[in-house]
């Protein structure tokens, strides 16, 4: 059956929102700004918006979870946004710690056998980007470009996508053990040494060290959460 062509307003609506997505380096999981910000910044009425966001969800390049935003999808696999949102209903905080610790480490050491000089300089930003993050949402999602990088310096696109198709749900798990007794990372916040190991590990070619570097780092993050490794 043939679809009726969408109307030049929804085509324009729907061709700024894409514009906006790949002009603005998102990576698979990242999430998108909130719809209010988005109707003042491509300059969209609710609806037209909605209908855009509806299309690309349609066509697998975004996922939406009820409370907690949207998100970018792996455009590839075209029922990947309703599996993601299950699987963030379904997955709990510690399974998602659980996931992280088989795989990351196991990132980790790759990327030490195989990271390119221009890899880990990217690594290095991210790891500064984040000490230098001045509240705690910037500081997540540069923790976030940071752990991503890892996966990036393995130069093996199988692992970075198991990576980001991980990230994905683990962006949109609700965490609700977090609490926040300031309003920025402190200076000597833990993430920032254990980064600085896992850095200096891949630097150093060093894939038994990075390994573990990557696995206390997660511990850490795991007790800091939970109260137990």
């Amino acid at each position: 059956m043939t679809e009726t062509p969408e109307p030049a307003d929804q085509q324009a609506a729907g061709k700024a929102l894409r514009d906006f997505i790949d002009t603005g380096q998102f990576a698979p999981g990242d999430r998108l700004p909130p719809e209010r910000a988005l109707m003042v910044q491509l300059g969209l009425t609710r609806t037209a918006l909605r209908k855009a966001l509806d299309r690309l969800e349609h066509d697998g390049r975004i996922w939406r979870h009820v409370g907690k935003g949207t998100f970018i999808a792996s455009a590839p696999v075209h029922d990947q946004p309703g599996r993601l949102a299950t699987l963030s209903k379904q997955v709990t905080p510690a399974q998602m710690m659980r996931a992280r610790l088989a795989l990351e480490p196991a990132l980790a050491r790759d990327a030490a056998l195989n990271a390119t000089e221009a890899a880990i300089d990217t690594l290095r930003t991210a790891r500064d980007t984040a000490r230098d993050a001045s509240e705690w949402d910037t500081y997540e999602a540069s923790d976030d470009a940071f752990h991503r990088s890892v996966a990036v310096a393995t130069g093996n696109v199988l692992l970075l996508e198991l990576f980001d198709q991980m990230n994905q749900v683990r962006r949109a798990v609700a965490w609700n053990s977090v609490v926040r007794t300031a309003a920025h990372p402190p200076r000597d916040h833990p993430s920032f040494a254990e980064h600085d190991r896992i850095v200096a590990a891949i630097a150093a070619r060093a894939p038994a060290e990075a390994q573990a570097a990557m696995r206390d780092h997660l511990g850490s993050v795991a007790e800091r959460l939970f109260g137990d490794r």
